[in-house]
């Protein structure tokens, strides 16, 4: 599986990914690893529009985070996506949460500059 990571604040955050096929099987996660939020992204080739669902466990709060970055990698790619968010840090604040999504947008940002330097 490939891999980017940078630390923020308390934690680590991990991006991995490998290719089923064409499509991508995504993973971020940091502290302590769990299945949070599945967010499949989908392009549709004929409206050259991305599309994304997500299942979000009770009491989780990565949805966002799965969603929106499902649907920004299949657009990307136009290849389907399953994004997967697991990150847990216990007594979190709302600043680090902030980072955290922030941070989170920048990996997959990262993630797909990848991608474009290796086309």
């Amino acid at each position: 599986m490939n891999k980017i990571s940078q630390n923020i604040g308390r934690t680590e955050l991990v991006l991995e990914w490998k290719l089923m096929g064409e499509d991508y099987i995504v993973t971020l996660k940091g502290g302590r690893e769990h299945v949070g939020a599945v967010a499949v992204g989908l392009y549709d080739a004929g409206t050259k529009i991305s599309t994304s669902s997500v299942i979000s466990l009770p009491g989780h709060r990565e949805e966002n985070i799965a969603l929106n970055s499902a649907r920004k990698i299949s657009s990307y790619t136009h290849k389907t996506t399953v994004f997967m968010a697991g990150i847990h840090l216990d007594d979190i604040t709302r600043e680090e949460i902030d980072n955290i999504v922030e941070t989170s947008e920048d990996i997959v940002d990262r993630f797909i500059e990848l991608l474009e330097e290796n086309v």
